[in-house]
């Protein structure tokens, strides 16, 4: 039998099992390549990795979060399937082989393949409630805990939406693009076990709020059904609602009777609104405790939880829907300026002219005099990020290049920072885009951080590359740009139909 081609690829965080799960999807048949993706934000040293018999790459995301890591990841791989898992997960010796039998044979409309997980329940008691939120991941669908998409879906879906910032929804979201294309997604026969979360302090259950915004997003794109579209059970979001606009409207009342002459008005509403937001928080709060093992800490976290998770969950759920509504692109506040743009030079600075050697072939893009111009006036780094392969090739020679480049200024005005790569495609150096290096150096150079930084260029290259160091990206599409370049910048990115309109949505007017 043929097995077809699959690559394992691995988000991180740096968890301790990363090293054996490593090791045992270096199984036979083996894999094309393992990706492992560091995306701690700051490592504070380099992963403990095992040796492979297949070959091993370590890419790098700074904390973008799983959606980004994933996609990074994908994209480092090459194979006509993409096996992603978690780096919390135990998968059995003989998961290749096991992977290998679900995958063989599956007709072409089948685009991805789910493993079943398995949580194994605490021993002897009842799951807390953390531990009840894990344990709900057995038999749900479309988890990428181990899930293998072919390479070729991920590519006309353009992959994983990096506007979800975290472990929720961003799989579920890329599975009903998956489906809403004609694909369909098989359960597999392997088993992978998932582990309980880890004992946590009492915030635990507050923090996992945050995703209330993730649910905004996915309602923006798919309208009020989107639970039902990815088999979702209800949630409490109307009944949370409820009970904040009663706990509200009780403290309103009250700080309002004082300086009201019909006092026993407000205190028949405030006494009206504090018993339903009472009676809503005991109810809530009972059905978490009769579900849980009922200890004493147990019982405090929830109470106190019960009645703090409810204003907190329509927050996240506000904020959500204000981001949806506003666009969200790279999921950072609209109102953070960068300090630095950075531009790509052929197809977005100048027209695109092939190995460009001549100095007076230099034809300046409509509006980018200006645009640069309002930059510098409002104190906005700029700098030009440019692969330049043919000084590799022979095609151009350095003194060439430079002459061409000091053409460009003497049109377009001085830039801050030149960051260019000189060498072939395959040579595989750090610079060369989708590659982070040049934009990390431009960054460095200026003096700020690469966050503080938007890219703006007109292939899919310009915009990973920015993405890679941790910068914001910005497409401006040309004639060179693919179509599908296009549908994965409006997911992870941003698309601008030129420079001008670029610059003044993502920077702003001149003041």
């Amino acid at each position: 039998m043929i097995h077809p081609s699959y690559a394992v690829v691995i988000p991180t965080t740096g968890r301790p099992g990363l090293a054996e799960l490593v090791a045992t999807v270096d199984g036979d048949p083996a894999p094309t390549c393992i990706v492992v993706v560091d995306d701690r934000r700051r490592a504070a040293a380099e992963l403990d990795l095992p040796e492979t018999s297949a070959p091993l790459t370590v890419v790098h995301t700074h904390g973008r979060g799983p959606a980004a890591a994933r996609n990074a990841g994908w994209h480092a791989a090459d194979a006509e399937w993409i096996a992603f898992l978690d780096d919390d997960v135990t998968v059995p010796l003989d998961w290749c082989r096991r992977l290998m039998r679900d995958l063989s044979d599956l007709p072409d409309q089948v685009a991805a393949s789910q493993a079943w997980l398995y949580v194994p329940p605490p021993s002897g008691r009842r799951p807390t409630d953390v531990e009840r939120r894990t344990l709900a991941l057995g038999g749900a669908l479309w988890i990428t805990a181990d899930m293998a998409y072919r390479r070729a879906a991920l590519v006309e879906t353009g992959g994983f939406d990096e506007r979800f910032p975290r472990a929720f929804r961003e799989d579920s979201d890329l599975a009903l693009r998956t489906v809403r294309l004609g694909y369909a997604i098989a359960w597999g026969e392997r088993v992978t076990t998932h582990p309980l979360a880890p004992p946590t302090n009492w915030r635990s259950s507050l923090k996992v709020q945050a995703g209330n915004a993730d649910n905004a997003l996915l309602r923006a794109k798919y309208g009020r059904r989107w639970r039902s579209l990815i088999g979702s059970t209800g949630g409490r979001t109307g009944r949370h609602l409820i009970t904040t606009a009663a706990a509200t409207i009780a403290l309103a009342a009250v700080a309002s009777r004082r300086a009201v002459p019909a006092r026993r008005r407000w205190a028949r509403i405030a006494a009206a609104a504090g018993l339903g937001w009472a009676g809503l928080t005991a109810e809530f709060a009972t059905g978490r405790i009769l579900a849980g093992p009922r200890t004493a800490r147990e019982i405090a976290t929830v109470v106190v939880t019960s009645a703090l998770i409810p204003p907190l969950a329509v927050a996240h759920r506000l904020r959500g829907e204000v981001r949806a509504r506003r666009g969200g692109r790279d999921g950072r506040p609209l109102s953070e300026r960068p300090r630095a743009v950075l531009f790509d030079r052929d197809g977005t600075l100048i027209k695109d002219v092939p190995y460009l050697a001549d100095p007076h072939r230099v034809r300046p893009m409509p509006g980018a005099r200006r645009t640069l111009d309002q930059l510098r006036r409002q104190g906005v780094a700029v700098g030009v990020i440019s692969n330049q392969s043919g000084v590799a090739r022979g095609l151009i020679n350095s003194d060439e290049l430079a002459k061409v480049n000091a053409r460009v200024e003497s049109l377009l005005g001085p830039f801050d920072t030149w960051q260019i790569c000189p060498h072939a495609p395959d040579a595989g150096c750090g610079c060369r885009k989708p590659e982070p290096g040049l934009v990390a150096a431009a960054a460095s150079e200026l003096g700020v951080a690469p966050h503080e930084c938007l890219m703006i260029g007109d292939i899919g290259s310009d915009v990973d590359a920015a993405l890679a160091a941790g910068a914001r990206a910005v497409l401006v599409p040309g004639r060179h740009t693919k179509v599908a370049e296009i549908d994965r910048a409006h997911l992870v990115a941003a698309v601008a139909p030129n420079l001008r309109t670029a610059v003044r949505r993502h920077v702003g007017r001149a003041r």
